[in-house]
């Protein structure tokens, strides 16, 4: 099974962007080798997310989707080759309902879950909103944990664990994506048991980054972040043979500020 993972930054941008030149999600889609794929920020309904995707879907790609509830925020999505034996929308907290930031899917003995964790402003009612939800998320992958199944969550967690995760780390202590409390909440989820798929097979290096600022030369001189995760139970972890970001080869490539992070289970 190959589980991709793609915040898209906007659904409908994301199908358009540059279309004329073969670039953009849908092209993406065609050409890839992934069995799953999990977008994030699609800010769509599920109409118009379907709508978009039309190509795709005529392509035989199923689609379950949790729209959100503000016009052109959020939304999550989760694209599979292979029919969906359940469908679950949101992390089991009320507040969180009908946000559109987690989607959790069966596909045979797999759930896949596709998440967006809010950007969060630090010492702000925006940065208290962002730790009620990873107190709900946790909360839900601890029931992950005991189902006995295999299990991998996927998205933009908006959180840079650790140094080698981000670029510039020294400017950014005390803001949201790295703060203190921020990067102690993934390290507990590593140590109930998650593993950080990327990471285990790329370890003490900088990166591979997987977001980087449309403004200046970040794109051009790797000032990332890496913010996308799949983080799987050890059952599933135990049979990663892969992993890669699929970075673009140039600015003008990019369809998104973000990459397709790709990991390959046996």
């Amino acid at each position: 099974m190959i589980v991709s993972t793609i915040n898209v930054n906007g659904i409908r941008a994301a199908v358009k962007h540059r279309s004329a030149d073969n670039l953009g999600l849908l092209p993406w889609l065609a050409q890839t080798n992934a069995d799953v794929v999990c977008l994030q920020e699609t800010r769509a309904d599920d109409e118009q997310l379907a709508a978009a995707l039309a190509p795709a879907l005529d392509d035989c790609w199923q689609l379950a989707s949790a729209e959100p509830h503000l016009k052109g925020r959020n939304g999550v999505a989760v694209l599979s080759r292979h029919p969906f034996d359940a469908v679950r929308v949101g992390v089991g907290v009320d507040e969180f309902a009908d946000h559109g930031r987690y989607l959790e899917v069966d596909i045979a003995n797999l759930t896949v879950a596709s998440v967006y964790v809010q950007t969060g402003e630090a010492e702000t009612p925006r940065q208290l909103e962002k730790e009620r939800f990873m107190v709900a998320l946790a909360k839900r992958m601890a029931e992950l944990s005991t189902s006995g199944r295999d299990a991998v969550v996927c998205g933009d967690w908006n959180i840079a664990h650790t140094e080698n995760d981000i670029k510039a780390w020294k400017a950014n202590v005390k803001k949201s994506g790295f703060l203190p409390a921020e990067r102690q909440w993934v390290g507990e989820l590593l140590d109930a048991g998650w593993v950080d798929v990327v990471r285990h097979l790329h370890p003490d290096m900088a990166g591979p980054y997987s977001w980087w600022s449309w403004r200046g030369k970040a794109f051009d001189n790797d000032a990332g972040w890496r913010i996308d995760y799949q983080l799987a139970n050890q059952q599933l972890a135990a049979r990663t043979v892969a992993a890669r970001v699929e970075r673009p080869e140039a600015y003008a490539l990019r369809w998104s500020d973000h990459a397709p992070v790709t990991v390959e289970y046996v």
